[in-house]
């Protein structure tokens, strides 16, 4: 931007330094996210998949409701059902009946969309290391969490208001 067009108008524009940082992150977020994604093709998974297969597996009885799962995910409820109607289709998951509010859906882990994550599981994570937890050194992972950390913590907090 020309600094003439910027005066006027009271934005604060970023700094070369800012402007740097914050191209850079976009970056290595769009590229990260390309080559995981990458990555599971072969296991014929999605990021979207493997996100959800992951926290179907670390949920109690491998479930969640279907809004929580929403939540988790930072997908709306339509897009998840989507999602999930092709992760039934694929024999990943499953729905089932909330017992307690007859409106409620849970989404389910089934035992081939168990053996899925266990057998993708340790692919992804030589590709989460090899990509970005490798390149980085201790310090550096440590400095890089200490600052993203009250990033993601105003994000979850607007989140809520939108």
């Amino acid at each position: 931007m020309d600094t003439e067009d910027t005066q006027d108008n009271g934005t604060r524009w970023l700094t070369d330094e800012e402007q740097r940082a914050w191209r850079t992150h976009l970056d290595v977020s769009r590229l990260l996210m390309h080559q995981l994604e990458r990555d599971l093709q072969p296991f014929g998974l999605t990021n979207n998949d493997y996100e959800i297969l992951v926290n179907l597996s670390e949920s109690k009885d491998h479930r969640m409701r279907m809004s929580d799962l929403a939540t988790a995910t930072l997908q709306s409820k339509s897009r998840l059902s989507h999602q999930i109607t092709r992760m039934e289709n694929a024999g990943l998951v499953r729905r089932e009946n909330c017992e307690s509010d007859r409106r409620g859906l849970f989404a389910v882990l089934t035992d081939h969309g168990w053996e899925t994550m266990r057998k993708v599981a340790p692919h992804h994570v030589a590709s989460v290391r090899q990509h970005f937890i490798d390149l980085l050194s201790e310090e550096e992972l440590k400095s890089l969490h200490a600052s993203l950390t009250p990033v993601a913590q105003h994000l979850r907090s607007t989140r809520g208001r939108m």
